[in-house]
């Protein structure tokens, strides 16, 4: 049987609903797909070079912000997209996958997460219009997007727990590229984003994790944990 290993980034949490969803979701998905899994939490205080990445077929960027160091969850970020290595980022994850793109792709070097920097004059993460804490909403897939083509659809519920998220101020300037949005829901606000040329790197401010609690696996995880088999 294949083993593969995941890197957790992120303080580890149980209280935290979508923390003790990951586990139940990546063994879930790993049976599905005939291969043991194993998988690391790696606080993000922790990650001071790449050397600590190392050895992972896989990276998630774990919710529950802000994070012990935004400089290690972005080193993670940056190491899994340079090396084509899955990357799946959900909620906090989808918030500093943005913050690491705007900075080291555009070069937008101040560009910050307005939780942990609420003076900061490029506020790329902002205060959502309606916090999603704890609520479940209708998700909208863009069609003709790699996010449609693993859910098999273009309409899904899912369950949040986040205050933050994309600013539309930046939303056009930063999803022009190879970032591109990849779903919204009725405000019309990105809600998932992909990569395109890279072999997975999908992040999302739902957290399909949830799913696990529930007793299914999302298909994300499920097509994360393929690509990491691959």
């Amino acid at each position: 049987m294949q083993n593969i290993k995941v890197g957790l980034i992120g303080e580890r949490d149980d209280t935290v609903p979508a923390h003790q969803g990951i586990p139940l979701s990546l063994h879930g998905a790993a049976k599905s797909l005939g291969v043991s899994i194993a998988f690391e939490w790696l606080p993000t205080d922790q990650i001071l070079s790449v050397d600590s990445l190392s050895g992972f077929n896989g990276i998630w960027c774990v919710p529950a912000t802000p994070y012990r160091s935004m400089d290690g969850a972005l080193r993670a970020i940056q190491y899994a997209r340079e090396k084509q290595l899955p990357f799946l980022g959900t909620c906090g994850g989808f918030q500093h996958a943005i913050i690491e793109y705007a900075r080291n792709v555009l070069g937008w070097a101040n560009a910050d997460h307005a939780e942990s920097s609420p003076d900061t004059t490029l506020p790329v993460i902002s205060p959502l219009a309606c916090s999603l804490v704890e609520t479940t909403e209708k998700v909208t897939i863009f069609q003709g997007s790699n996010l449609a083509e693993i859910y098999g659809t273009l309409e899904i519920v899912e369950g949040y727990r986040c205050r933050y998220g994309l600013n539309p101020e930046f939303s056009q300037a930063l999803l022009k590229g190879p970032l591109r949005g990849a779903a919204d829901d009725s405000t019309g606000e990105i809600r998932a984003v992909e990569l395109s040329g890279h072999p997975f790197f999908f992040a999302t401010l739902f957290q399909p994790e949830r799913a696990a609690l529930k007793g299914t696996v999302s298909p994300l995880v499920t097509a994360f944990v393929q690509a990491c088999i691959e």
